[in-house]
C-alpha cells in the first residue's frame, strides 16, 4: 500500500499538506515530538498561542536544518487578543516564539472574545470568564491587515458555525482560506463541509480520532472511534489500523487532518494514513456517522458555539 504525499490548494494558491502534525497538549514533550515528526517526513505543523507550544515548534524546526520554506506552519490567535489593536502584536509574539517572520496560516481560534490583557482566561470574582466586547468581524478585519503585510500568508477561522461564517463573508473582504473544526467518522458534518467548500474554504479536521483524547469527557463511556469494528475491518484490507483509516477517510473528503502523538511509532503511523480508500469502503464509513461532537466549551466560554450544526446538544 503506497503512502502518498497529498496536498490541497488553498484559495490563495498555496499548497497545504494533507497530513499535519498537531501540537495541542503535552507542552513539555512537544520539541522532541515535533523533531520526530519532521524526521518522519511531516511538512505541516499545527500550533496555537494557547497551546504554549510555539517555542517548541520553532526550536524543533530550527534544529532540524529543514529550510523554513519547506515547512507549512499554522498558528492561532487566542481569544484574549481579539481587539483590533491587539491582533498584530499577538501574531508578532507568536512569530517571535516560532523564530520566523511569517506563518503559512493564521487562524482565529474561536469566534468569541475574552477580556483584553495578558491573562489567557480572564475571570471575575466568581471564577467566570470575562467576555470581551470585540465583534469577530472586527477581529477578522485586523487579521486581513496581517495578511496584506505578509506576516500571515493565509488567514482562516476555527470553530465557527456556517451562520457566523456567512456573516464574516458578507461583511469583510478576504474569504477565509481554511476552517479548522472537529471532524471524524463519528461527526462527518457532510452538509457543512460541502457548504464551506462551495465558498472556497478548505476544511481542516482537528481531533480526527474523535474520542481518543481523554480530555473529552463525553467520549469516555463508549468504545474508541479508532477501535470501531467497521474501521478496523476496512483497515485489514489495506494492512492499516483504525486510526489510519480515519485519517484516509478525512483526506478522501478533501480535508487536511491533524493527528497528534508523542510516540515515535504512532507519529510515523499517522503519516502513513495518507492512502487511497476504495469507493466501497468510503460508502461503508458513511454508516458510522453518529453526529457525535466531543468538543463544545460553550458553557465555559460564555458563547453558544455551533448553533445549527451537527452534533450540537442544545
Amino acid at each position: 500500500m503506497v503512502t502518498r504525499d497529498t496536498k490541497f490548494k488553498l484559495n490563495t494558491g498555496a499548497d497545504i499538506p494533507a497530513v499535519g502534525f498537531g501540537t495541542w497538549q503535552d507542552k513539555d514533550a512537544q520539541e522532541v515530538a515535533v523533531a520526530e515528526a519532521l524526521k518522519a517526513g511531516y511538512t505541516h505543523i499545527d500550533t496555537a498561542r494557547i497551546y504554549g507550544t510555539e517555542p517548541a515548534v520553532g526550536a524543533a524546526i530550527k534544529k532540524s536544518g529543514i529550510p523554513r520554506s519547506k515547512v507549512f506552519i499554522t498558528t492561532k490567535l487566542w481569544n484574549n487578543s481579539h481587539h483590533p489593536d491587539d491582533v498584530e502584536s499577538a501574531l508578532d509574539a507568536s512569530l517571535a516564539d516560532l523564530g520566523t517572520d511569517y506563518v503559512d496560516l493564521y487562524l482565529m481560534h474561536w469566534p468569541v472574545a475574552f477580556g483584553r490583557g495578558d491573562s489567557m482566561f480572564p475571570k471575575d470574582s466568581n471564577g467566570k470568564i470575562i467576555s470581551g466586547d470585540t465583534d469577530f468581524v472586527d477581529t477578522w478585519k485586523a487579521m486581513e491587515k496581517t495578511f496584506k503585510k505578509g506576516k500571515a500568508k493565509a488567514i482562516g477561522i476555527s470553530n465557527f458555525s456556517r451562520k457566523e461564517t456567512e456573516r464574516l463573508l458578507n461583511e469583510t473582504e478576504i474569504v477565509p482560506a481554511a476552517h479548522q473544526i472537529e471532524i471524524h467518522p463519528y461527526l462527518q458534518q457532510n452538509e457543512a463541509c460541502e457548504w464551506f467548500r462551495s465558498k472556497g474554504i478548505h476544511v481542516q479536521q482537528y481531533s480526527p480520532f474523535g474520542n481518543q483524547n481523554e480530555i473529552y469527557s463525553k467520549g469516555q463511556n463508549m468504545g474508541k472511534l479508532i477501535d470501531d469494528p467497521i474501521l478496523v475491518e476496512i483497515g485489514k484490507k489495506y494492512n492499516k489500523n483504525g486510526a489510519q483509516v480515519a485519517l484516509a477517510w478525512g483526506i478522501a473528503q478533501g480535508h487536511s487532518v491533524l493527528p497528534k502523538s508523542k510516540t515515535p511509532s504512532r507519529i510515523k503511523d499517522n503519516l502513513e494514513g495518507d492512502f487511497r480508500l476504495e469507493k466501497e469502503d468510503l460508502e461503508k464509513l458513511k454508516s458510522v456517522d453518529k453526529g457525535m461532537r466531543f468538543n463544545d466549551p460553550s458553557a465555559n466560554f460564555g458563547w453558544n458555539f455551533y448553533i445549527g450544526e451537527d452534533g450540537k446538544v442544545e
